[in-house]
């Protein structure tokens, strides 16, 4: 089972490291990362293990806001990413 998780925001040293942090914290192992900064906007697309995640993916992605709480922060099922994405 896999959940994508998405954080964009103004630039700042850190986020990477605080959303993974938050990640491991939970037993969410990362699979994939991209990120890129366009006009000082930090955007990241994460590709997360969730099979052992000790909570539920709401608390995650409350935990991962409190982290970087200037920051727009989404946490999705695969299946419900898959679902809205579909042509």
């Amino acid at each position: 089972m896999k959940a994508v998780v998405t954080v964009i925001g103004k630039d700042m040293v850190g986020i990477l490291a605080k959303v993974a942090g938050d990640c491991a914290d939970k037993n969410a192992n990362v699979y994939e990362v991209t990120q890129s900064v366009l006009d000082g906007y930090f955007c990241m697309v994460m590709v997360i293990n969730i099979e052992d995640l000790s909570c539920q993916l709401d608390e995650l992605e409350m935990h991962i806001r409190a982290s970087v709480p200037d920051m727009v922060v989404r946490v999705m099922h695969e299946d419900i990413f898959n679902s809205m994405h579909r042509i």
